[in-house]
């Protein structure tokens, strides 16, 4: 039986100003993300589309989202695989297109590195980010492939996968 989770945030838009949205120039973009019993986020759009860029834009965060998302999912393989994982980072990267007054993700890559204790699981290493893809609930949620290329590294050393600029 799936069993339903909610989750619950507040957006609160800052940039009226003196003229609200009288103009597409009257304005700006800033924005307060409110999660209870956390630290706001302040956002804005991405400095393109006329937004500050001290904030995080939208775009950012559902990158951060869909990297957070695997390396937790990625963790838990490596667990239940008896994997040891000592680090793991990711450089994330993700394209969008806009068309007209839209747009729209096409891809994200994800390219994270793993340290691990035993060279001789660098193969189970790998694949166990296939799993985790899998898993990854908000991959799982998202109409754009995410693509993964990651690495492997033993006691400083590259055993398996490349490292990505």
């Amino acid at each position: 039986m799936p069993m339903r989770h909610a989750y619950a945030v507040e957006v609160e838009w800052t940039g009226a100003g003196a003229e609200g949205t009288r103009t597409y120039r009257s304005y700006t973009r800033d924005h307060v993300i409110r999660i209870d019993g956390l630290p706001d986020i302040l956002g804005s759009s991405d400095p393109t589309f006329r937004g500050d860029r001290a904030r995080h834009n939208p775009e950012q965060l559902l990158l951060a989202s869909l990297a957070q998302c695997h390396m937790l999912s990625y963790l838990h393989q490596a667990a239940t695989r008896g994997i040891v994982v000592t680090a793991y980072r990711d450089a994330a990267s993700g394209t969008m297109v806009t068309e007209g007054t839209g747009g729209r993700f096409t891809e994200a890559v994800l390219h994270p590195v793993v340290t691990i204790t035993d060279a001789s699981q660098a193969a189970d290493a790998l694949d166990a980010h296939e799993q985790a893809n899998r898993d990854c609930f908000i991959a799982s949620s998202v109409a754009f492939p995410v693509l993964h290329e990651p690495t492997i590294v033993v006691a400083g050393r590259v055993v398996a996968g490349e490292v990505h600029a």
